[in-house]
């Protein structure tokens, strides 16, 4: 994912390309939402910090909603690319858990603090945001359920059943990573979980192979 670059000191009324300017708005949307929350944020917040007019910012975004759905809608997208490149990036399951789980700790360890609003929105009562919250969860673990599947021959429920464990684990300790700001590198912490997570999932075996050690 294109990182948000985030919002520039160009004057007020700098007339930028749309798409930059929408990508400014978003960035600036983003450090409000973060610091704030929803409720608490305010458009006027988001367009003093953008450095435009209010006028400017209802043109690219009709409300604070719409908003708000928009920079979610992105960093959902981000987070499920991630965990599907981290499957793709090789056929050895053992990596692939590694893989995976990193790419929970590398999203909440970039993105300007991002991982809150998907994963700790105060806007939860919103079906929007309720859907979208929820839809990246079991698109990830949806993803991972294919191939645990394919490689040990359970059934879709079960495979999906390990598959939210996974993911869950994943995006439960990278929170509580950052969140505490536990005294340990990324690395480190990612691949202790990571461990964790093998040492469960590889006793299932792979079709015609006896459990791992």
């Amino acid at each position: 994912m294109t990182a948000i670059q985030d919002a520039d000191s160009r004057p007020r009324g700098t007339r930028l390309p749309r798409l930059a300017r929408r990508n400014q708005l978003l960035g600036a949307a983003q450090e409000v939402f973060v610091a704030q929350g929803y409720h608490a944020a305010a458009m006027d917040d988001i367009a003093e910090r953008a450095g435009v007019s209010k006028p400017v910012l209802y043109q690219h975004f009709p409300g604070k909603l719409e908003l708000y759905l928009a920079l979610l809608d992105q960093h959902c997208e981000a987070l499920v690319a991630a965990v599907r490149t981290a499957l793709e990036s090789t056929h050895d399951n053992k990596l692939r858990v590694a893989a995976t789980v990193d790419a929970y700790f590398a999203f909440v360890d970039d993105h300007g603090g991002a991982f809150r609003l998907v994963f700790e929105s105060d806007l939860t009562n919103e079906a929007a945001v309720r859907d979208r919250v929820e839809r990246v969860a079991e698109t990830c673990a949806d993803a991972v359920s294919k191939v645990i599947a394919e490689d040990t021959g359970l059934g879709q429920d079960e495979a999906m059943l390990l598959a939210i464990g996974l993911t869950g684990m994943a995006q439960v300790t990278a929170r509580y990573w950052i969140s505490k700001g536990v005294a340990i590198p990324r690395d480190t912490a990612s691949k202790l979980i990571s461990t964790l997570g093998w040492r469960g999932i590889s006793r299932f075996p792979r079709r015609d192979e006896t459990p791992a050690g």
